[in-house]
């Protein structure tokens, strides 16, 4: 079958589509060199002279012969996008109903109350009061968020100024960041990894707030006796049965201590497509994402548990962010050396945008972090050289 994939970034959902057997054609915003050992792979401006932008997605796939569509980051924010996708083509994923139920934070605060699912208060345009009369603006703990959020960015701390109906203001959590990835055939669920999320980290020149990694598995949890697991699974059958999720999916969750000294999952955010770290988990236990998305869509869950699939050691990438404006040099040995979404010579990054995604394994998570560091390190020093060669 060939399949086309579109999003911000679609180089991890091709792998792991290729792996599967699959003929892939690829259209994101990056057109990463290393995808294309795996994909014929088309940039939006670059290559199709489109603006890196939902609607510009959209153009592409017209301009692209395939058999069936899976959409990846950006585009759960564009339903109407996926609705007219689906007037053309086979989407397999979630449609655009399920994307303008789950994604709105109106009715996933209304989810959350109604199934007393835990999650961080949240305010929309004309219920700001309600946060300047119930906590000081100077413990910092509210934040502005886009309604249409992704990676963490335009994301910062409210000062208390009017928010429009395109920002939301949202209680911000002290605890671990967390993720889950699931599969679901819109009734069931099956979780197949939990994992640290890695946010803002100075490390590897991240934004605050910018999402900059994630580290499997999440230590937490299978502690207390696996309490913490089986409240998220059971956060993500609900949101499974309420939402009709399909297909793979993930939620961004912070995990703390409740009153009781046990560890609670606080849901921030439904990513109701493929999700960053989901590579992790096929490195983790020898799955394959792709066909577990296509096996749910056909109503096949597998049958496995997470309590049962312990893995040793921990697996971690980490986003190197540009901490200044950057001209990529020779990347040949960086795809020698296993580094992902990998620029072409020449390309401009600008400062506080993804350079490339490194990766590293160790025996538990401090050596995994570790592991990321050094390889950002080098990764700053390379990108040092050249600029000192081309100023030389």
């Amino acid at each position: 079958m060939r399949v086309l994939l579109l999003g911000v970034s679609t180089r991890a959902l091709a792998e792991s589509a290729a792996a599967d057997g699959h003929d892939v054609v690829a259209v994101d915003y990056f057109g990463d060199r290393d995808q294309e050992r795996v994909a014929d792979v088309r940039t939006l401006q670059r290559d199709l002279g489109l603006p890196s932008t939902a609607a510009g997605l959209r153009e592409a796939a017209r301009l692209i012969e395939a058999d069936s569509l899976v959409y990846s980051a950006g585009l759960e924010n564009h339903p109407d996008i996926v609705e007219e996708l689906a007037e053309e083509w086979v989407v397999l994923g979630n449609g655009h109903a399920v994307l303008r139920e789950v994604r709105d934070w109106r009715r996933l605060r209304e989810f959350c109350r109604e199934e007393a699912v835990s999650c961080p208060v949240t305010l929309f345009a004309g219920e700001e009061e309600r946060a300047l009369s119930g906590r000081a603006l100077k413990s910092g703990r509210w934040l502005s968020k886009p309604v249409k959020s992704g990676g963490g960015h335009g994301i910062r701390a409210w000062d208390g100024e009017p928010i429009d109906e395109s920002h939301v203001v949202q209680a911000e959590l002290e605890g671990r960041p967390a993720s889950v990835v699931f599969v679901a055939d819109g009734v069931e669920s099956r979780v197949f990894g939990l994992a640290e999320q890695l946010v803002g980290c100075a490390e590897f020149g991240a934004p605050a707030f910018a999402w900059s990694g994630n580290i499997l598995p999440l230590g937490l949890a299978l502690s207390d006796d696996g309490l913490l697991l089986r409240r998220v699974e059971e956060m993500v059958a609900r949101l499974t049965r309420r939402f009709g999720l399909r297909g793979v999916n993930g939620v961004d969750f912070v995990v703390s201590r409740g009153s009781d000294n046990t560890l609670r999952p606080h849901l921030v955010e439904v990513n109701p497509r493929y999700s960053a770290s989901m590579e992790l988990a096929e490195a983790a236990y020898g799955v394959n994402v792709f066909a577990l998305h296509l096996a749910a869509l056909e109503g096949r869950l597998p049958a496995f548990s997470m309590r049962e699939r312990l893995v040793a050691g921990s697996f971690g990438k980490a986003i190197v962010y540009a901490r200044g404006p950057v001209t990529v040099g020779c990347t040949d040995e960086w795809m020698a050396q296993g580094v992902r979404d990998v620029p072409s010579e020449g390309q401009r990054i600008e400062a506080g945008h993804p350079v490339c995604t490194v990766f590293a394994e160790g025996g538990g998570r401090e050596e995994c972090f570790d592991g990321l560091r050094l390889q950002a390190v080098a990764r700053y020093r390379e990108i040092e050289r050249e600029r000192e060669k081309c100023c030389g």
